[in-house]
């Protein structure tokens, strides 16, 4: 049995809708089909998510978002036009979504969520309604009777270990089932969305649930590339990633795929295979549990921009008992969270997101850090470049590092800091924020 889920813009026209059937059909082991809202159909369309979002917002202004939502309306009449479906399909969409925008609005997290939502769910309401069309025993899955419950802890969505023992059902359904992603329901009943890309996490989730062999993720490109293809042109295409190297090239800013998507199937032991709605016979990629590290130390090369630095030096912090306790607790108290935190017997550095941090706040964090923990100097580095090299492999070879670093030094590109995560799977550079096309194209020749 297969799960396959379908991005946006595998969704955007009945055109890609046509070219998703005929990959579905052509297996039968392909049971769950978990589908996005619509996306772009080119570079100056906009998603209906984005559409829906902005609907709410306007709502919650106490604007009218009507407008918008015919948008909306109009983007599934497109598509049900495109493959001669009736109009039965889009009344129904017609209807819930009016319905939607016109729900109470006591909670704006839960009104911005529901309506969001109903991009996949009518979407899975539209696929499903034409495989019917087209002589396909299929059905449209509600999240709520399939039994995926979610939980709201901390403002971030998570699926309740119960759901996995619920979605087994879903095994014993007629026909393939058309399951919206990107939501699930509280116990209470309220529609809860996972963060942007939450399809992914959808697919994997069932994938768990149903006890898949394989989740297949179509996207609209061919595999998962060793670098961006935007800063490097024709970059070597990865056939096969372990989940740890996948979670830190995610992380660090491939887009491809959802990093807390890989959860529920790494934690089932299910390889994910990326593939192309475009060109279904491509190799794509396999992100699996263990591989074969024979293609090198380094298997991707990934960035991110946006961090700042925070840089502490205390002589003799080394024997103070409790400092870094401390110090992260001053984060804490202003809602920061740190991604890296590189030290020395006298120094560390905290590396964050600095869009968590405005102006005034660092001031107040700044001015804490200098009084409660007598810090000798603190010193603030905005508009940092974090670049992660990853493989498996380095843990195997020897002088990796050396040769990362002089590619860099050849470059002409400065190394503001370098840390390697304890698993020895990844090393990060921080360079400045203007130093990161040219750093990732030295490092993208030395080990490609």
């Amino acid at each position: 049995m297969k799960v396959a889920k379908f991005g946006g813009s595998s969704l955007a026209s009945g055109e890609q809708l046509k070219k998703v059937f005929e990959i579905v059909v052509s297996d039968p082991e392909r049971k769950v089909v978990v589908v996005s809202a619509p996306g772009k159909r080119n570079s100056d369309d906009i998603k209906v998510t984005d559409l829906l979002i902005e609907a709410a917002e306007q709502q919650l202004r106490g604007d009218d978002g009507a407008l918008l939502i015919e948008d909306v309306i109009s983007r599934y009449a497109s598509i049900a036009e495109e493959l001669n479906l009736s109009g039965t399909v889009i009344e129904e969409i017609r209807e819930d979504l009016h319905t939607l925008l016109h729900a109470d609005k006591s909670k704006p997290k839960r009104y911005v969520d529901a309506l969001k939502a109903s991009g996949e769910d009518n979407n899975a309401k539209l696929v499903s309604a034409y495989f019917q069309s087209r002589g396909v025993e299929a059905q449209y899955m509600d999240p709520r009777k399939a039994g995926l419950i979610v939980t709201d802890v901390d403002g971030y969505t998570q699926v309740l270990p119960e759901s996995y023992e619920r979605l087994y059902a879903l095994r014993e359904e007629p026909g393939i089932v058309i399951f919206p992603g990107f939501f699930g329901y509280t116990l209470e009943g309220d529609v809860l969305t996972f963060s942007r890309s939450g399809s992914d996490i959808t697919g994997s989730i069932l994938a768990n649930g149903v006890k898949a062999d394989l989740y297949e993720n179509f996207t609209d490109v061919d595999a998962v590339y060793a670098v961006n293809p935007n800063v490097v042109p024709n970059p070597k295409g990865i056939r096969e990633l372990t989940y740890r190297e996948m979670r830190e090239l995610s992380y660090a800013g491939f887009s491809v795929f959802h990093d807390e998507a890989l959860i529920p199937a790494f934690r089932a032991g299910i390889p994910v295979h990326i593939q192309n709605t475009n060109n279904p016979t491509a190799q794509g990629t396999r992100i699996v549990s263990t591989r074969d590290n024979t293609n090198g130390p380094v298997i991707g090369i990934a960035s991110d921009k946006g961090f700042c630095s925070i840089y502490i030096n205390k002589y003799l912090m080394n024997r103070e008992v409790g400092f870094g306790r401390k110090l992260l607790h001053i984060l804490e108290d202003y809602g920061v969270s740190y991604e890296h935190a590189p030290s020395g017997i006298d120094d560390v550095t905290i590396i964050l997101r600095q869009d968590q941090m405005g102006e005034e706040v660092e001031v107040k964090i700044v001015s804490r850090i200098k009084q409660e923990l007598q810090a000798d100097q603190v010193i603030v580095e905005h508009n940092l470049a974090l670049i992660m090299v990853v493989g498996e492999g380095m843990r195997h070879n020897v002088g990796t590092t050396a040769r990362a670093s002089k590619a860099l030094a050849d470059a002409k590109v400065n190394i503001e800091m370098i840390n390697q995560g304890s698993s020895e799977v990844s090393m990060m550079f921080g360079v400045k924020g203007h130093s990161e096309e040219t750093a990732i194209q030295a490092l993208y020749h030395e080990f490609f």
